[in-house]
């Protein structure tokens, strides 16, 4: 499994449609009512911003490279900046995009509502993949997380793995739609759940025989070394060209999931920086994406929990390939 080599121990993730996450609660949703909310809490939000966050927290050296515009955009940066987090902001004229989460406390329901994003223009976007180059060229890993904003070609991802292949350094992704339909080669590490990998090859996935052929297909194209698969409560799948993986959940009281994969990812890039094998860098991830789910928000899991959640990981089981 250790078909790789991390040459360092910093972390660079490439976050092309931030957020300035905002989590309030209320008891009843109805519509047309005006909904008393309680105090808004604001976190930096978008995939590979929390992914940074989420790494540093775990022990890490992360930066996290992102477009900003407008006041969202200066907020995301001093709160950043307040965590200790590096970070490598492009100035983008768009104003970065808002996301409100609102929780409804007489039934623990969650109402997640998600702008699209501002429009990047090619400058901006160019800008982005050169502060990637200089960035990564002392990183161990590169985590491209989220989706892509109006604007950026569903392609750009590729050009991410490029850039990674350019310069050696190991490439996680973490997307959906068209960023994840149009990658067709240089990811180390590929992490889907299981709605995405089922979008992605447009079928149904209902076993789990069925998951990992279609996690060994985009393997065998050429689209990634590596899959997890996440399957939230069930765990998640690692599927790699010669083996595949079960791994069981962590058990823990129902919270909010936003984040969860987010640092499920953090934790795997984590382990790998460390130099542990894939297999207990995953376990690693299944533990932070576990902790994260006993934070608010969408702040980070904290390192306590981790590594408390990470001791009650099973070894992962491993699963006969079918072949032919």
């Amino acid at each position: 499994m250790n078909d790789y080599a991390v040459t360092g121990h910093r972390i660079v993730t490439l976050t092309m449609n931030p957020a300035l996450d905002i989590t309030t609660s209320t008891e009843v949703v109805h519509s047309t009512d005006k909904l008393r909310c309680t105090a808004a809490r604001y976190d930096p939000g978008g995939g590979g911003i929390n992914v940074a966050h989420m790494a540093e927290v775990l022990g890490a050296s992360a930066t996290a490279i992102y477009p900003a515009g407008g006041s969202a955009g200066d907020t995301i940066n001093e709160l950043l900046n307040a965590e200790g987090v590096s970070v490598r902001p492009i100035h983008s004229g768009g104003s970065t995009r808002e996301s409100l989460t609102v929780n409804e406390r007489s039934t623990g329901r969650q109402f997640r509502f998600v702008l699209p994003g501002p429009e990047l223009t090619l400058a901006e976007q160019t800008e982005c993949l050169l502060q990637l180059r200089r960035a990564a060229a002392s990183a161990a890993i590169v985590v491209a997380s989220g989706s892509l904003p109006p604007g950026v070609p569903p392609d750009f991802y590729q050009q991410v793995a490029n850039v990674c292949q350019e310069i050696g350094a190991l490439f996680i992704l973490d997307t959906s739609g068209g960023g994840l339909k149009h990658v067709t080669s240089g990811v180390f590490l590929l992490k889907p759940s299981l709605r995405e990998l089922r979008e992605c090859v447009g079928q149904e996935l209902a076993t789990e025989s069925e998951q990992v052929c279609a996690a060994r297909d985009l393997i065998g194209r050429g689209c990634a070394h590596h899959l997890v698969v996440s399957l939230g409560a069930e765990g998640a799948l690692l599927v790699s060209p010669d083996s595949a993986y079960r791994l069981a959940a962590v058990v823990v009281p129902a919270g909010s999931g936003v984040g969860a994969g987010d640092a499920m990812v953090a934790g795997i890039a984590v382990g790998l920086t460390r130099g542990w094998p894939l297999t207990k860098s995953v376990r690693l991830g299944i533990a932070a994406g576990a902790a994260k789910l006993l934070t608010p928000g969408t702040a980070p899991c904290t390192r306590e929990d981790t590594q408390r959640l990470f001791e009650q990981t099973e070894d992962p089981v491993k699963l006969e390939l079918v072949t032919g």
